[in-house]
Order: structure tokens, then C-alpha cells, then sequence
């Protein structure tokens, strides 16, 4: 598939925009690798193939271990995930698919209990904007498999 156009050349100062949002995120004080675990769900969701190459980097490169991430698409019932992140992924969930009957109250009781406020504003923030990314991503064709990843770290086993 090839790239339709390159969304950082034409719009410099949207792609700054949206980098903005994202580095604002990762200093928020919510987890890195709860946002990037959160982001990696969204983006098998959406289905985007640049995203989940990104985001699957990231959080091998942040030592995520292979179990976690094979199991991220069936969360509910895998045992690896804290109650905090299961929370998190529900409302991931919710958000990403707002169409289908918006975000019920359950799932909202559920991260509330798990999140302060701000917190939570935070975490909605960060599901919008991996859904902005995606559908960027999805939309342009950006192309996956060239991402690397800032962190080097050791994976986890």
C-alpha cells in the first residue's frame, strides 16, 4: 500500500500540534506504559498498521513482556493485567468505540474507582488522541515498519 501524502510535510504545524498533545501525555504523570499499553489497544481497534507497530516497540523496547502484548486483545480474560489497567482498557474501549451506544456508566464507575480525576481526564485525553493518530495514520496510509523506538531497553521475559 503507498502512503497517500505525508501529513508532517503539508502541515508542519498540525503534525507539531498533534506532537504537542502527545508529549504533554508522556509528562502527565499517568504511567508511560499504561498510555502505551492503552494506545496499542486503540490501535488494534481501529486497526491501524502503523500505530500498533509503534506502540508494540515501545513497549517491548520499555521491557513489555511477549505475554502481555499477546494477550492485550483478549484483556478480559488474561490474568496479566493489574485491576488499574483492566479498568483503563475497558474505558479505552468505551471511548474508541463511542458510536456504539457511547460510554456506559459501568465502564465509567469502573475507571473512576481507579483514577483520580485528573487523572482520568488525562487518560480520555490520551484515548483521543491515539484515535486522532490513528485515523490520521489510516487515512494518509502512512506506511508501518520503519518506527524505532527512543528507548533501548532489555525486554522482560
Amino acid at each position: 500500500m503507498e502512503p497517500r501524502i505525508s501529513f508532517p510535510k503539508v502541515t508542519p504545524e498540525g503534525f507539531a500540534a498533534m506532537l504537542a498533545l502527545s508529549n504533554y501525555l508522556h509528562k502527565s504523570g499517568l504511567d508511560e506504559s499504561l498510555i502505551n499499553l492503552i494506545c496499542l489497544r486503540a490501535s488494534q481497534i481501529n486497526g491501524c498498521a502503523f500505530c500498533l507497530d509503534m506502540h508494540w516497540k515501545d513497549l517491548r523496547a520499555a521491557g513489555e513482556s511477549e505475554q502481555r502484548l499477546y494477550g492485550l486483545d483478549a484483556w478480559e480474560e488474561s490474568p496479566y493485567y493489574s485491576e488499574r489497567e483492566r479498568a483503563a482498557l475497558a474505558w479505552t474501549e468505551a471511548v474508541t468505540n463511542v458510536r456504539n451506544g457511547h460510554v456506559p456508566d459501568e465502564v465509567y464507575e469502573r475507571v473512576r474507582k481507579a483514577f483520580t480525576p485528573k487523572e482520568l481526564a488525562e487518560l480520555t485525553l490520551a484515548v483521543t488522541v491515539i484515535n486522532s493518530w490513528n485515523r490520521i495514520n489510516i487515512a494518509l496510509r502512512t506506511p508501518a515498519g520503519t518506527y524505532q523506538p527512543a528507548k533501548a531497553h532489555a525486554a522482560k521475559s
